[in-house]
């Protein structure tokens, strides 16, 4: 076994395993060192990662306590949660991006040409992620039943390593939005950040329930539901300190990582967050409640800024 390994292991793969691992290895020295000086901009991330990470486990609470929500209630929620990430997109990534870019040197149309790539690059990066991870057949149940006849039996290996390649799915769907918080705390704006921050972990108390929701339908019990749909927002702080480090290593990334994170997060608006809350027939409610989403974004950011 060992041999066949080796041989699989050609010059070309080896150079690829290298290149990756001293990356790894400066990117966890750059994190390792700037957890010894205890910056303010990483402690900083590391508290607005894990405010998101709370919102998330926050929006589990009703699955926890059994209590029930109409379709129209659930499609307002999300339609709201759109319309935050919208604004925190807006005025927290977009804007500080391109102030960013000018900052360094870039003319009008360079830094507008600059944020543009950026956002194409973290789009197109969802894009592949969202088709090579998908959450589609994952919550199918292995036998008939649904949550009431399966609440109190209990769940199957398969069954929950399903669950957990679920949960592991929308986790990885989360992973923008830490970076995006760790990048804004990167930057010089403060109170920019913290309206991102504030606006993701707005997003993220529907974004719990919606989990949880998901896995309690289709049978998981209601404290593994609530448990799994915390778990899927822990990796929203650890995240967050990716983001300041890959900053740290190099300031010039900034302007880009800002457009980067914001094509990322309206790419899970478009084809995530918006869909969703129109496929159950009350698509104007949750626009009006998009709306709302965006205004209060709005006056956050005016009144954090």
């Amino acid at each position: 076994m060992n041999t066949q390994v080796i041989r699989a292991l050609t010059p070309r793969k080896a150079i690829g395993i290298l290149i990756c691992g001293l990356g790894c290895v400066l990117l966890l020295t750059r994190l390792f060192a700037e957890l010894m000086d205890g910056t303010t901009n990483l402690r900083a991330a590391l508290i607005g990662g894990g405010t998101a990470a709370a919102a998330t486990a926050l929006g589990t609470i009703p699955v926890l306590l059994s209590q029930n929500f109409s379709k129209r209630t659930y499609d307002c929620f999300l339609g709201f949660g759109a319309g935050v990430m919208l604004g925190a997109t807006s005025f927290s990534l977009v804007i500080p991006a391109l102030a960013a870019a000018k900052a360094g040197g870039a003319g009008n149309w360079g830094a507008s040409l600059s944020v543009g790539a950026g956002i194409l690059m973290g789009a197109g990066l969802l894009l592949a992620l969202d088709r090579l991870i998908t959450t589609d057949g994952i919550l199918k149940p292995n036998e008939p039943g649904g949550a009431h006849s399966r609440s109190n039996i209990s769940l199957s290996n398969i069954s929950f390593k399903r669950a957990w390649l679920f949960v592991w799915a929308v986790s990885l769907h989360n992973m923008p939005e830490g970076l995006a918080i760790g990048v804004a705390y990167a930057g010089v704006d403060l109170g920019k950040a913290n309206s991102l921050a504030t606006g993701i972990s707005i997003q993220d108390v529907p974004e719990g329930l919606v989990v949880a929701l998901a896995l309690r339908t289709v049978g998981y019990g209601r404290v593994l539901s609530t448990a799994l749909g915390v778990a899927s927002g822990l990796i929203e702080p650890v995240a967050a300190v990716l983001g300041v480090a890959l900053i740290g290593i190099s300031a010039g990334l900034l302007p880009f990582a800002l457009a980067a994170a914001a094509g990322a997060m309206l790419f899970v608006i478009a084809n995530d967050v918006v869909p969703e809350s129109h496929q159950h027939g009350h698509g104007t409610w949750a626009s009006v409640a998009l709306i709302f989403g965006f205004i209060l974004m709005t006056v956050l950011d005016t009144a954090l800024g």
